[in-house]
């Protein structure tokens, strides 16, 4: 049976390689170790750096390229981090500017796609909204603007 993502438009064949997903992954990591939101979350939370890189390019492989390289839980990784809403946006506009500096325009869109999704399925199971303005879980309380 074929993967259902694979019908839509754009996400149909991988366009790029292992080797492009290395360099994407490096040069993100890179980004965030220094980034002043990211950083501290992330320097504190990971202990090998090339290990870190080696799991997160086995991850992405499984996604784009349906490599099936990869064992983890992501969940279970990100559940006891310190992660709020804010660490979401920054991490997928340094997501999407690495991207696009690795990848070409094809890559890029398919990468943040992919970015996309998984970001909001960890938000979902971490408890958090999927837009900063919004209330944990969306719940509006009612007579409040």
């Amino acid at each position: 049976m074929q993967d259902p993502t694979l019908d839509k438009p754009g996400l149909d064949k991988p366009r790029f390689d292992e080797t492009q997903i290395a360099v994407l992954v490096d040069r993100f990591y890179e980004k965030v170790r220094v980034d002043p939101l990211l950083g501290p979350v992330f320097n504190a939370a990971v202990h090998d750096w090339d290990d870190h890189k080696r799991t997160l390019v086995s991850f992405w492989s499984s996604v784009a390229l349906r490599a099936g390289s990869y064992r983890g839980n992501p969940m279970a990784v990100h559940r006891p981090q310190p992660i709020r809403a804010e660490h979401f946006v920054r991490w997928l506009a340094l997501w999407r500017e690495t991207a696009g500096e690795v990848l070409d325009e094809a890559g890029t869109a398919q990468m943040i796609e992919y970015a996309d999704r998984i970001g909001r399925s960890l938000r979902l199971g971490l408890g958090l909204p999927e837009r900063l303005e919004a209330r944990p879980l969306g719940i509006r309380v009612i007579g409040e603007a």
